[in-house]
Order: structure tokens, then C-alpha cells, then sequence
């Protein structure tokens, strides 16, 4: 992919503390490579603290504090992982309704790791070919989800994968995925 693929795309990068750090910025890199804009959005104002595999990890300062984001201003969503970040986000009806708007707009969308367990709160998952960390099984399964356990998975405008270290795929599906969408 050249770095102008993705230019003029606007990327929302949702997230709270707890984020795996490397799914945040290793696709935000691969994004930003790519030509698009991209704004970490998150319910807490000015920075928010990831995870680093086993430990807290570093901050990264939040651009576009929630409460003042509005899915009309974004052509695409990231959802990085981490089992604390999506964790709190699905129990926030602001974030689910944020993720819920691109969801019902078509709007292209990836999530990595525990990053789904967001969109089944925000319904995005029944009859969908899904994959992601291998816990989230059941709980996709159960919301009618079709889980694979594959790097990478496109279905429409959704694409997931498992892991870290799965990252390289799933950059490259996501940039793919964002330069045909919206």
C-alpha cells in the first residue's frame, strides 16, 4: 500500500486506561503510514494509560475527549484491545452509542484481541464471521456471532483478528478494509 491509500480518511481510535499499547500503537502507526488522519477518542479528557503485555505501559494523550466526538466527523473506527479497555468501555452507554452510530452508518470498522467484546454490546456481531482473543468465543458465540480462530478476518465492513502478534495482518487488512470504505 502506498502512503497516500488512505489519505483524506478519518480514523477514530476509541479507548480508555487499560489498552493493550501495542494494538493501539502499532495500527495508529500503519494508519498514520497510510495517509489517514487518525484521533484517539476516549472518555477521559486529557491522556489515557495503556497495557504493556503484563504491566501498566505508557500514557498517550487523548485528542478528542468522547463526550465532544461525533461519529459524523470519522470515515472509519479502530478498537485495539486489551481486557480492561473494552471491558469498561461496553459498560459506558456514550462509547457503545459511538461505536453503535458506525455500526448503523455501515462505516468501516476493526478491532483486535478483547476489542469485540465492544461491538456485541453495540449489536454489531450476529451473522457475523468473527475472530478474536480466544476467551471471547463464548461470549461472540453467544451473541450469534460465527467465531474463527484466524489471524486476520474480513466480513463486510468489519475486520477482527486475535492477538499481537497478529498485528502485521491485521494492519494490513484494516488499511485495505479503510481504503474501500466510506
Amino acid at each position: 500500500m502506498s502512503e497516500s491509500t488512505l489519505n483524506g480518511k478519518k480514523v477514530a481510535i476509541l479507548v480508555t486506561d487499560g489498552f493493550e499499547q501495542v494494538e493501539l500503537l502499532e495500527p495508529r502507526k500503519a494508519l498514520d503510514a497510510a495517509g489517514a488522519q487518525t484521533t484517539v477518542v476516549s472518555p477521559q479528557d486529557k491522556q489515557v494509560k495503556g497495557w504493556n503485555i503484563k504491566e501498566w505501559g505508557d500514557t498517550v494523550p487523548v485528542d478528542q475527549p468522547l463526550a465532544q466526538a461525533r461519529p459524523d466527523q470519522f470515515d472509519a473506527l479502530l478498537l485495539p484491545g486489551g481486557v480492561i479497555n473494552p471491558d469498561a468501555l461496553r459498560m459506558q452507554p456514550e462509547a457503545v452509542a459511538f461505536v453503535k452510530a458506525f455500526v448503523d452508518a455501515g462505516k468501516p470498522i476493526a478491532a483486535i484481541c478483547h476489542g469485540p467484546w465492544t461491538l456485541i454490546e453495540a449489536g454489531a456481531v450476529k451473522g457475523r464471521k468473527i475472530t478474536s482473543w480466544p476467551s471471547l468465543r463464548s461470549d461472540l458465540t453467544n451473541a450469534g456471532a460465527n467465531w474463527v480462530d484466524q489471524e486476520s478476518v474480513t466480513d463486510g465492513n468489519l475486520v477482527t483478528s486475535r492477538k499481537p502478534d497478529d498485528i502485521p495482518a491485521f494492519n494490513r487488512a484494516t488499511i485495505e478494509l479503510f481504503a474501500g470504505g466510506r
